[in-house]
């Protein structure tokens, strides 16, 4: 297919340009910033840009990864977020339903962060929050969280008024940069990335693979959105013990955690507030992370 991709420039364009690629795929780059995987320098709020490109490189699909992300909100204003995040969206879908498009599928890239209020990011609950894809109300707790739901929501019109194949994919953390919270925390930033592959994160690897297998399905499925993380070994019977000591649990699971975290010097979370389930892309796309807690122990056992 001719893919447009957009943030190719990004963490997430980094890796899945590269990848399209190799699957025979020919790929249009867009991106403010240019990079080796960028061929077109530009916005997404560009509408008349996002035009052209369409047509004039009879684009297939569409695989929307680029925005403005939660660290940008300490370096832009809120009217960026609304221009790129949401505006830019619709540009993409107004090119893709045009009269004459050649767009067939659509892959948004969206986040689980619009999934968790300030309630809960402010740990106001006794229990772990199940999270899967039937929670309501979304009650999003800044502007990119608005933003991206807002963009979810045009996602859903277009299809519905006019049919497009669209997939939105809720990603769960896959950033390499460290957590804004780590200065609270008493594990080193590795240490809370593994610990986080127990509930709520990815590699950028898997959420290349996310994006395509979506890809790949998306006239199949018509419209979906999925929550897109590595599986987590709990269930929705552990979140009064998660919050309570999520240690004990995770040892329930796989035991040999603490000895090689002592080993390392690690420690696990004393509580886990949230619990990302990605259960329901599994069944009905087939797709399931390959790097998960277990996997990133057996490497960890390997090198100690």
């Amino acid at each position: 297919m001719n893919v447009l991709l957009t943030g190719s420039s990004g963490w997430l364009g980094r890796s899945l340009a590269p990848l399209l690629r190799s699957l025979g795929h020919q790929v249009v780059g867009v991106d403010p910033v240019p990079s080796p995987d960028t061929e077109v320098t530009g916005s997404v709020a560009d509408g008349k840009l996002i035009r052209q490109l369409v047509f004039d490189h009879g684009i297939d699909a569409i695989i929307h990864g680029g925005a403005l992300h939660q660290p940008n909100m300490a370096t832009h204003p809120v009217d960026d977020f609304v221009a790129v995040n949401v505006q830019g969206t619709l540009n993409l879908l107004s090119a893709a339903t045009e009269a004459g498009s050649p767009v067939r599928r659509f892959v948004h890239t969206s986040t689980t962060s619009l999934m968790i209020s300030a309630e809960l990011r402010a740990g106001s609950f006794d229990h772990a929050l199940w999270i899967d894809e039937d929670l309501q109300p979304l009650q999003p707790r800044n502007i990119y969280g608005v933003t991206k739901l807002a963009a979810e929501h045009l996602c859903r019109m277009h299809h519905e008024q006019f049919g497009l194949p669209l997939i939105v994919l809720r990603t769960a953390r896959f950033f390499p940069e460290e957590d804004d919270r780590l200065h609270l925390m008493d594990q080193s930033d590795r240490n809370a990335k593994t610990n986080e592959l127990l509930y709520r994160r990815l590699t950028v690897d898997d959420a290349s693979a996310a994006h395509v297998a979506a890809l790949n399905r998306a006239e199949e499925v018509g419209h979906g959105t999925y929550i897109v993380c590595a599986p987590t070994p709990f269930r929705r019977e552990d979140c009064d013990a998660l919050m309570r000591d999520a240690p004990a649990v995770v040892e329930r699971y796989f035991p040999e955690y603490r000895p090689i975290y002592e080993k390392l010097g690690w420690t696990m979370f004393p509580s886990i507030d949230r619990v990302y389930d990605a259960g329901r892309i599994e069944r009905e796309l087939g797709f399931r992370c390959r790097t998960d807690f277990g996997a990133e122990l057996a490497q960890l056992a390997n090198i100690i």
